[in-house]
C-alpha cells in the first residue's frame, strides 16, 4: 500500500484579507445592451455605488456612474434594498442623437435621503444627477420602485408615519403622487409590458411576508391613477389561505401577457403563471368574465409551472431580490434544492406559448442570487465553494459565460475547504441539514469546532465561498454551518418548525450538529465554540444557557430580553415579528421570561465575547450592555467591544476586521490553542 498522504498545510489567513476589502455586489441588472450593478465597498465605511459595463465585455474597465459621496441605499423597512431603479424612455429630451431610447437610473442618496435621477445617454457616458424630491422632515424613506418610461416618472414604495404607500414621481421633479395606501407594508411594484396594469405585494403585521403576503393587481388610467385595485392571491387575515407570495413579474410571449409570480401553495415556492391578466379592464372586471359579475374579477386561474421540491423564492427581508427573470423570449429561474441553487429556464410549449417545463442550464455555480435576463442573455450574482461572489453573464444561445469576481479567492482551490452535507437527527428527532467545512489537515478528534447560525432567523447557510469560514479552517478549526428548523431553502413545513419555538429548536439542532460531530470523530468536545449576529446571536446565548455543548460564544448585536424587543422595540418591520416565533405579546409573557437569555444569565457559564454597534436601531445597545453586566456580576469572562458609527449589521472594513481577530483571539485564549 503507498504511504498516507502528507496532512495538508495551509497559512493562515489574515483578517484583513478576509473582510473589509470584498466589496458586495447588489442587483444587477441587463438594459439596452449594458450591465449595471451596485457595488458596497466595505473600506469606504459600506459606501454604494452604481457601475456599468457594456454586456458581455468582460475585461472592460467598469463606469463608475456616482463617484465620490454618493451613497446608494434605501432605509424603508429598516433594511432597504431597491435603492436604484433602472428604465428606459422613449424618444425625448433624455435621447441621444436620432432620437433612440436613452436608458435612467432613479436612485435614494442616503446623504439626504431624496431621490435623485441620473440620465444615462444611449451613447455611453452619463450626466450629473438631478434631485427629484425636496428633503423629507417626517423620517419618510423610499424604495423598491420602477420607471413608468411612458409616463416619465417613477413608482415605488414611501413608508413614512408607520404605513407604506406606492407613490409616484414625475422625473422632471416634484413631490411625490400618492398612488395607493397599503394597510400596512407594500413593495415589489412591477408594470405590465403595455404599461396599462401594476401589480404589487402587500402584508400585514403580525405575519412576516415569507409566513403570508397578497398579490394585487390594478389597472393605470389615462392620467396615471390605479383604478380598483384587485387581490388576485394570497389573502388578508388568518382565515384565508395562509400563502407567501414573491416577486411579480410579466411577461409576453409572442403577445400573449401573463403574470409570474412564486408561491408556496404547494409546501414549496414554486413559480404559478395567470394568463391573460392584463385583459381586464379599469372596472377591474376580465373580458372574459360573465354578465352580472359585478364588476368584481372572477376566482383568478393560477397554473403551477413545473412542480418540484424546490424554493423558487427567498425570505423579503430587502427590496431588490430576483429570482427569476424574462428576457423577451423565455423565463429563466433559480431553484434551491437541498441549500443548492441551481439555474434553468421554463420552457415555452406549443400553442398557448405559457411555460411549462424546468430545464437545468449546467454551470459550475451553486449560490446565486440577482438574476436578471434581456435578449438572450442573463446575468446574475454567482459564487461557489471555491469561486468568490462575482457578476455570472450567460449567452443562453451558446451557454458561454463569463463570471468577474469581486475579489480574488484568498487560497488556491486545493487549499479551499469545501462545504460537506451533514445530515443528522435534529429536534424532535427530524432529518436537518447544515454544512461541514473540514479544518485544514483533515477533520479529526482533537479539532476545535466553530458552530455558526445564520441570522433572521429565516435565512440558509449557502454555499458560496467564504473567506470568513476559511479564516477558521486555515487555522485548523473546522466549521459547521447549520441551517436549523426554521431555514429556508427546505420547503414551508421546515420554515414552519421554528414557529413559536425560537429558542429551543434552533439551539437543539446547533447543539445536535456538534454533537454528531463528535461522535463521528471530527471534532473535540472540549473545544466547541459557537458563533452569531442578531437572531443567531439569540442563539448563541440561548444555546450557552440551555445546552452543556458550547465552551465559549461570540455575539454581534444579540438579542438578550425578549422582552424588552418585544415591549420597547421600534423597529417597525420586525414589530410582530416575535408573535409567531415565541408567541403573541404580553399573553405569552412567562414564555419571554423562559426563553430570554438575559433572564437566565447564571446558566451561563461559557466566556462570552460582545460586538455592538451604537446606532443599532433593531436591536439596542442596552441588549448587549445589559447582558455583559449580568454575566459579569457572575464572575464570567467578558469581552464588550462598541462601534460609534455602526449599526444593526457591521459595514465598515474596519469593523469588520477588528471583530474577526478579536472573536479569534478570543476563542484561542479560552481554549489554549
Amino acid at each position: 500500500m503507498p504511504p498516507p498522504a502528507a496532512p495538508r498545510t495551509v497559512t493562515p489567513l489574515p483578517a484583513a484579507a478576509v473582510v473589509g476589502r470584498t466589496p458586495s455586489l447588489k442587483e444587477p441588472r441587463l438594459l439596452g445592451g449594458f450591465l449595471y450593478w451596485q457595488e458596497q465597498r466595505p473600506q469606504e465605511k459600506g459606501r454604494t455605488t452604481l457601475l456599468r459595463r457594456r454586456a458581455g465585455a468582460q475585461a472592460a474597465a467598469a463606469e463608475e456612474l456616482t463617484p465620490g459621496d454618493w451613497n446608494l441605499r434605501s432605509r424603508v423597512h429598516g433594511y432597504g434594498g431597491g435603492a436604484c431603479a433602472l428604465g428606459r424612455l422613449a424618444a425625448g429630451p433624455e435621447a441621444g442623437a436620432g432620437g433612440a431610447e436613452a436608458a435612467i437610473a432613479v436612485f435614494v442618496h442616503d446623504g439626504d435621503r431624496c431621490l435623485w435621477a441620473l440620465d444615462l445617454p444611449p451613447d455611453g457616458g452619463a450626466r450629473e444627477p438631478r434631485r427629484l424630491t425636496e428633503p423629507r422632515t417626517d423620517a419618510g424613506a423610499f424604495g423598491g420602485g420602477l420607471i413608468d418610461g411612458p409616463r416619465r416618472r417613477w413608482i415605488g414604495v414611501l413608508e413614512q408615519e408607520g404605513r407604506d404607500q406606492l407613490v409616484a414621481v414625475p422625473l422632471a421633479g416634484g413631490p411625490p403622487e400618492p398612488l395607493h395606501a397599503a394597510a400596512d407594508f407594500c413593495g415589489y411594484p412591477a408594470l405590465s409590458p403595455c404599461g396599462t396594469q401594476l401589480t404589487w405585494l402587500e402584508w400585514q403585521q403580525p405575519w412576516m411576508p415569507w409566513q403570508r403576503s397578497q398579490l394585487w393587481l390594478a389597472r393605470l388610467t389615462a392620467s396615471g391613477a390605479l383604478a380598483r385595485p384587485q387581490l388576485v392571491a394570497g389573502a388578508g387575515s388568518a382565515q384565508g389561505e395562509a400563502l407567501s407570495v414573491f416577486q411579480p413579474l410579466w411577461i409576453d410571449a409572442n403577445g400573449n401577457a401573463a403574470l409570474v409570480v412564486a408561491n408556496d401553495r404547494s409546501g414549496w415556492w414554486n413559480l404559478e403563471c395567470l394568463a391573460g391578466a392584463e385583459a381586464w379592464d379599469s372596472s377591474g372586471s376580465s373580458a372574459s368574465e360573465a354578465p352580472g359579475a359585478g364588476g368584481a374579477l372572477q376566482e383568478p386561474h393560477w397554473r403551477q409551472l413545473q412542480p418540484m421540491p424546490a424554493e423558487f423564492a427567498m425570505p423579503q427581508w430587502v427590496f431588490g431580490m430576483a429570482t427569476h427573470a424574462w428576457d423577451g423570449q423565455q423565463l429563466l429561474a433559480i431553484a434551491c434544492q437541498e441549500g443548492r441553487w441551481q439555474l434553468g429556464r421554463v420552457a415555452l410549449e406549443e400553442p398557448n406559448r405559457l411555460p411549462t417545463r424546468w430545464q437545468p442550464i449546467p454551470i459550475p455555480f451553486d449560490d446565486l442570487a440577482y438574476l436578471t435576463a434581456e435578449n438572450g442573455r442573463l446575468a446574475c450574482v454567482a459564487s461557489g465553494p471555491t469561486s468568490p461572489p462575482g457578476l455570472l453573464e450567460l449567452d443562453l444561445a451558446t451557454g458561454v459565460w463569463t463570471h468577474t469576481p469581486a475579489a480574488a479567492a484568498p487560497l488556491p482551490p486545493e487549499a479551499i475547504s469545501q462545504p460537506q452535507p451533514l445530515w443528522f437527527a435534529g429536534h424532535g428527532g427530524r432529518p436537518t441539514h447544515a454544512w461541514f467545512y473540514p479544518p485544514a489537515g483533515g477533520a479529526h478528534p482533537q479539532a476545535p469546532l466553530l458552530v455558526k447560525g445564520h441570522s433572521g432567523p429565516t435565512a440558509m447557510a449557502r454555499t458560496g465561498l467564504s473567506p470568513a469560514i476559511q479564516f477558521w479552517t486555515s487555522r485548523g478549526w473546522g466549521v459547521v454551518d447549520v441551517n436549523y428548523g426554521g431555514s429556508t431553502g427546505f420547503g414551508r413545513a421546515y420554515r414552519e418548525r421554528l414557529d413559536g419555538q425560537w429558542g429551543v429548536v434552533d439551539v437543539a439542532d446547533c447543539a445536535a450538529a456538534a454533537r454528531a460531530l463528535v461522535a463521528s470523530g471530527r471534532a473535540a468536545a472540549e473545544r466547541i465554540a459557537i458563533e452569531g449576529g442578531s437572531a443567531a446571536g439569540f442563539t448563541v446565548l440561548a444555546a450557552l444557557c440551555f445546552t452543556d455543548v458550547f465552551r465559549a460564544g461570540g455575539c454581534r448585536y444579540a438579542v438578550t430580553d425578549l422582552a424588552a424587543l418585544a415591549q420597547h422595540g421600534d423597529h417597525r418591520f420586525e414589530a410582530r415579528y416575535l408573535d409567531g416565533l415565541v408567541g403573541p405579546w404580553p399573553m405569552a409573557a412567562a414564555t419571554y421570561a423562559e426563553r430570554s437569555p438575559l433572564q437566565h444569565a447564571e446558566r451561563i457559564q461559557a466566556p462570552v465575547i460582545f460586538f455592538q454597534g451604537l446606532d443599532d436601531t433593531v436591536v439596542p445597545p442596552e441588549q448587549t450592555e445589559r447582558m455583559a453586566e449580568a454575566l459579569r456580576r457572575n464572575g464570567v469572562p467578558v469581552e464588550v467591544h462598541l462601534f460609534p458609527e455602526e449599526g444593526h449589521g457591521f459595514r465598515s472594513s474596519t469593523t469588520q476586521i477588528q471583530v474577526l481577530e478579536a472573536t479569534e483571539a478570543f476563542f484561542r485564549r479560552h481554549f489554549q490553542l
